[in-house]
């Protein structure tokens, strides 16, 4: 009984200590996501007095909550949002299902200053909404300006990080568990609430925590819907070019929060297995939705029309505009090359950087570099993109001639939408029940074999749902392309900025529209492996 006994903890304790590969890929990944804390601490340490009178002023405390409450009910809306709508396009009968599918995740290419000024000419004062109302004889509308408008905003154009996480859970569901339920005399609610949503908790985590840490770190939307945030306040120290360091302080306060709510969630999960216990699954059958059919499905168009009808609509009457009056459109197609390249190779290489991590946090939970790793890939999603950018500026001129090469910018890309990756490829990697590749081990396999030719397989709808949030992430990023782009590359999220400061909104729709087209490419393959599936 003890030989028995020390057998299976010697097993037990092979299991937990992962190949040397494996861990030392996940310490360089998390050395380089290490970066950005460090340039701030050393920034910080350059002026220690003004940034310990940055921490200590008495605007920091009320700055802080609100941003933390903001950050809350952005959280709180996007989740309202995302998981009704992953369950309506994945598992009923939800007219016009497949093609609302690929549409739902689109808002995510959308700018969210972009989103922002959408929403104050349509709804602000003298907007067209007002306009349009006026003959009825309203007057005024309630503001949409500060908390609630920045609320609103954010998630609109945030629910796409929940969405695309979710959508591969609910597809990869067992459908015997709910048969089960659903025999014993609960009710479709019921069953929801006790069996199928505690399976979708790793993908509501994870995404919920790329919406949390986008809300933390966004400055556009929230400047133009005049609420103040912490970012904003960085971005204001950091151009008066005076307090550096107390720029730096507030930046490394944020970045220690950001990294504390992302300890939280990974200290706090439980260790409940969300594979099926019995291998792979058959296709779960429709749900029909009866008469909430047509009310479902107005619930889909509305968001889709808020979030992406009304942009594309406002930018096409620009487009029309622009055209009309002679505007010249010289450069777009080589900044969409360019965009393209970059958003390609920063998705590749955020991909390559996640699987290492997510696979010692899901293989070896217990191994004790796992937590640690986990919560600094997280470092620069949670950072404004100047931040980081500024980063990577320090390390290319200290140690190496790559200032102002692609390498550092796809780098700077791979560093902030890292998290993206890696939270898809982890909820993938939970659903795959570990039997199969000790079975496959214990058949003479090596380890890269099982890797290659079972993980990587099945995890794949997960991996490219990864994939595509960074694709369409880096296709609007602005702070750090503007920072550490090479001479002579030129996004459109460029363009479309350069333009737009101007105001010649004109030149930025066709940039602007694009950007958007383009970045629907990553989510066709998802949409159309989808679609194989549910025709079988």
């Amino acid at each position: 009984m003890t030989a028995a006994f020390r057998m299976r903890a010697a097993r037990s304790a092979a299991r937990s200590w992962p190949p040397v590969l494996l861990w030392g890929s996940a310490l360089a990944a998390a050395t380089f996501c290490a970066i950005p804390p460090v340039y701030l601490m050393i920034r910080a340490g350059q002026d220690p007095a003004a940034a310990l009178d940055a921490i200590l002023a008495s605007s920091t405390l009320p700055l802080a909550a609100r941003t933390f409450a903001l950050t809350a009910a952005v959280t709180a809306l996007a989740t309202a949002i995302a998981l009704p709508m992953a369950w309506l396009t994945a598992r009923t009968d939800l007219p016009g299902r497949r093609v609302l599918r690929v549409l739902a995740p689109l808002p995510l290419a959308v700018p969210s200053y972009v989103g922002a000024l959408v929403a104050i000419s349509a709804l602000g004062p003298r907007g067209l909404l007002q306009q349009a109302l006026e003959p009825a004889g309203v007057e005024r509308l309630p503001s949409i300006f500060g908390f609630w408008g920045a609320t609103a905003v954010l998630a609109l154009f945030t629910y796409p990080y929940l969405l695309l996480t979710l959508l591969p859970a609910v597809a990869a569901l067992d459908p015997r568990l709910e048969e089960l339920s659903l025999g014993f005399g609960r009710g479709r609610w019921e069953t929801f609430r006790r069996v199928t949503l505690p399976q979708l908790r790793p993908a509501l985590t994870s995404g919920g925590l790329l919406v949390a840490l986008y809300a933390l770190a966004d400055f556009g939307a929230v400047s133009l819907l005049r609420f103040d945030s912490f970012t904003r306040v960085i971005f204001l120290r950091y151009e008066s070019s005076f307090d550096r360091g107390g720029a730096a302080a507030l930046a490394l306060a944020l970045a220690v929060v950001a990294l504390a709510i992302v300890a939280l969630e990974v200290w706090t999960r439980g260790r409940a297995r969300y594979h099926s216990a019995h291998g792979s699954t058959r296709p779960a059958e429709r749900i029909p939705l009866g008469r909430w059919r047509w009310p479902a499905l107005g619930f889909v168009v509305a968001v889709l029309t808020l979030a992406l009808a009304a942009p594309i609509g406002v930018l096409g009457y620009w487009l029309v505009r622009g055209i009309g009056a002679g505007e010249v459109l010289e450069g777009v197609w080589g900044a969409a090359f360019d965009s393209l390249l970059a958003s390609a190779l920063a998705s590749a290489g955020a991909g390559a950087i996640a699987l290492p991590v997510a696979l010692l946090a899901v293989r070896h939970p217990r191994f004790p570099l796992t937590r640690p790793t986990e919560v600094l890939a997280h470092t620069g999603f949670a950072l404004p993109g100047l931040v980081v950018a500024l980063a990577f500026v320090f390390a290319a001129i200290n140690f190496g001639p790559l200032y102002q090469s692609l390498a550092v910018l796809i780098a700077a890309y791979a560093l902030l939408f890292l998290p993206q990756a890696l939270g898809a490829t982890r909820v993938a990697l939970l659903q795959i029940s570990p039997s199969m590749e000790e079975a496959a081990r214990g058949l003479g396999r090596p380890a890269s074999r099982v890797l290659t030719t079972i993980t990587l397989p099945l995890a794949r709808p997960g991996i490219l749902a990864g994939a595509a949030l960074v694709f369409l992430t880096t296709m609007k990023e602005l702070p750090a392309t503007l920072i550490l782009a090479p001479i002579g590359f030129e996004t459109l999220a460029v363009r479309v900025w350069s333009a737009s400061s101007e105001a010649f909104f004109a030149r930025a729709a066709l940039p602007a529209l694009l950007l958007i087209a383009l970045s629907a490419i990553p989510l066709l393959l998802p949409a159309l492996s989808h679609r194989r599936q549910s025709t079988r």
